[in-house]
């Protein structure tokens, strides 16, 4: 029998806010991670902070927000009417206090508990907060929320206001790094919807005139678009949407009080359900709702009184009603579209035809991909969770729900001994593995019949939960793990092709990403140092003594299943795919994939003239 531990009053302790808040930062923040994903915490500091001065822009006090991240230090300075004095140090340190209780004065703000600025500081190894009013100033410092300087009031003649400055504590977020692609996304959010707002992040302007209908244009190019982007808008309440050409899932991009609502919510279903119900309504036809959701952009952003979200970082809306006098979500969604959408249709019958047109082409495309769809899915049911082909994770087995993936990821792996290698070392609770065999096809200007045709790609499909739109993809993290050589290098080309063909808004949400594994292992005696390029290795030779050991890794097989378990745990470098914006996904996949010979063969040269010299530098 267990010996009995003692209870006494000495077991109860009581944690202060930071210790609390150190102690579960995923309560506050979501998950950790080290920046290479844009949910990753180091950026959710960042929104924390910027939500404060959004709402004073949103209040009518200050235009502009400047923001500078330089390395590993943030600066965000807003010209708003600056936190009263006497208040500044409890703001960002006392829980539960803050201006956006006073419903009166901060209606439909982002942030509603209090605890935003606090877990900033908490988790920070430097937190320094300036507000600046009724000509004056006042500046408070913190170490991992301990106030290390509390100045009193002096005069200033700066624009009112308020500064903060953090560096993500070391010892938290263990080796992240900033990455501006991530951070000018949630900038560009914040302008589309704040009208009238500029936000200047390091030198560069960011500002919208036309609201979602800028999001929606910069998401999609004009020759993708089945018709012009709808832009339909009412108090608390804006709509863009158009059809694309080139994708076949649904992608939608809903916010709630200028939150980026990634996961959706009560208003992201209402908005799927108007948009079918107004469809049929129009045409007088009860078209399948798949038929009329295929292949549509869409942006939706409402404004609710004291939303309540399913999590601290608010990605998911949880309310059913708007607030104050008006309805619930989901019939002032409803009454809102099925009135201005149908008015926007009958007073564009171009584009009313383009969308039936669409509708269509959508019914008869699923009728000729039925029966093949049916033998599919019986196929993959039979092998997908079975066999070899996919060692899936504990978090998933019987467990279909959205937030069960969160923390999930998905290795694809091409070979048995890479994917015995990553199987035998991985996390069984979060990490799934995908094996292929061989080379995928290459799936550029192919049909979506392909998909369900060829087996790795309809399997691959089954395993990600994916046929019907991304919005029950079960791993948020798709890892592509292949040697780092030409084969390897050839497979993740093929597997970002499929994924920019079929399933483009994987990339654009940033769910895709390469593993970086090290190339060579150098060790004497005492140390080992895993190298993951040709500089690192010669660092590494500098602090070995003596002739140092040194292995040059061939392929993900080669490295044992004990060494593989520190490369995909917390030291893991994932290298995120992200598309650039000024590159339509069309003109990418035709220049890659496409027949242009010539002009991709002089592209190889040039840049393996540039890495060779790279490597000679070194």
């Amino acid at each position: 029998m267990a010996k009995t531990t003692q209870y006494t009053e000495d077991n109860i302790r009581s944690l202060d806010w930071k210790e609390h808040i150190r102690m579960r930062p995923g309560m506050y923040i979501g998950k950790l991670g080290d920046g290479s994903s844009p949910d990753d915490g180091i950026y959710i500091l960042i929104k924390e902070v910027l939500d404060n001065s959004v709402d004073e822009f949103v209040m009518g006090a200050g235009k502009t927000i400047d923001i500078v991240v330089k390395e590993n230090t943030v600066t965000i300075r807003d010209y708003g009417r600056g936190i009263p004095l006497g208040k500044v140090v409890d703001v960002v340190s006392k829980m539960n206090t803050g201006g956006k209780y006073d419903s009166k004065a901060f209606k439909k703000s982002v942030g509603l508990n209090g605890v935003g600025t606090k877990a900033v500081n908490a988790l920070s190894s430097y937190f320094k907060v300036q507000s600046i009013r009724d000509n004056q100033t006042k500046i408070a410092e913190f170490e991992i929320g301990e106030l290390i300087s509390d100045e009193a009031p002096t005069a200033s003649s700066s624009r009112k206001g308020t500064k903060v400055t953090f560096i993500p504590d070391t010892g938290i977020f263990k080796k992240y790094k900033f990455r501006n692609e991530y951070i000018e996304k949630m900038i560009r959010n914040y302008v589309y919807l704040n009208k009238g707002l500029t936000i200047v992040f390091n030198g560069e302007k960011f500002t919208s005139e036309n609201g979602l209908k800028d999001l929606l244009s910069e998401e999609i190019t004009e020759d993708a678009m089945q018709y012009p982007i709808i832009h339909i808008m009412d108090e608390d309440i804006e709509v863009a949407m158009t059809h694309s050409k080139m994708q076949y899932s649904e992608s939608y991009h809903s916010f709630v009080n200028g939150q980026n609502t990634t996961q959706g919510g009560t208003h992201q279903t209402a908005f799927r359900a108007a948009i079918v119900k107004t469809i049929r309504d129009f045409f007088g036809k009860n078209y399948d709702a798949s038929d009329i959701r295929k292949s549509i952009v869409s942006a939706i952003s409402i404004k609710v009184m004291e939303p309540v979200f399913e999590s601290q970082t608010k990605t998911k809306l949880g309310s059913t009603e708007m607030g104050g006098d008006l309805p619930s979500v989901n019939v002032f969604i409803n009454d809102f579209i099925r009135t201005k959408l149908d008015n926007y249709l009958h007073r564009n019958p171009d584009v009313a035809n383009s969308i039936l047109h669409k509708i269509v082409q959508a019914e008869k495309e699923r009728k000729d991909l039925s029966g093949i769809r049916k033998l599919a899915r019986e196929r993959a049911k039979k092998v997908s969770l079975h066999n070899k082909k996919l060692r899936d994770c504990r978090v998933h087995l019987g467990d279909m729900k959205k937030e069960a993936r969160l923390d999930s990821t998905l290795f694809i792996t091409e070979g048995d001994s890479a994917s015995g290698s990553i199987t035998k070392s991985r996390d069984v609770k979060t990490q799934a593995v995908f094996s292929l065999r061989g080379k995928p096809l290459n799936s550029y200007g192919k049909t979506k019949k392909i998909v369900y045709e060829n087996e790795e790609f309809n399997l691959l499909q089954a395993a990600l939960n994916i046929e019907d739109g991304i919005e029950n993809l079960r791993y948020n993290n798709i890892v592509i793990a292949t040697d780092a050589d030409v084969d390897g290098m050839h497979i993740r080309l093929l597997l970002i092709t499929f994924f920019l063909q079929f399933f483009p808004e994987l990339i654009k949400e940033g769910h895709l990403y390469i593993l970086e594994t090290p190339l060579f292992r150098a060790r004497d005696k005492r140390q080992t140092f895993y190298c993951y390029s040709e500089t690192e290795k010669k660092d590494a030779i500098k602090k070995l003594k003596g002739k140092p050991e040194i292995t040059r890794f061939k392929g993900l097989g080669e490295i044992s299943p004990n060494e593989f378990k520190y490369f995909i745990g917390d030291d893991i470098r994932l290298d995120p795919v992200m598309l650039d914006k000024t590159v339509s996904i069309a003109d990418m996949l035709e220049f890659y994939m496409g027949k242009n010979t010539a002009e991709r063969q002089e592209f190889i040269i040039e840049n393996l003239k540039v890495e060779v010299d790279l490597i000679d530098e070194d």
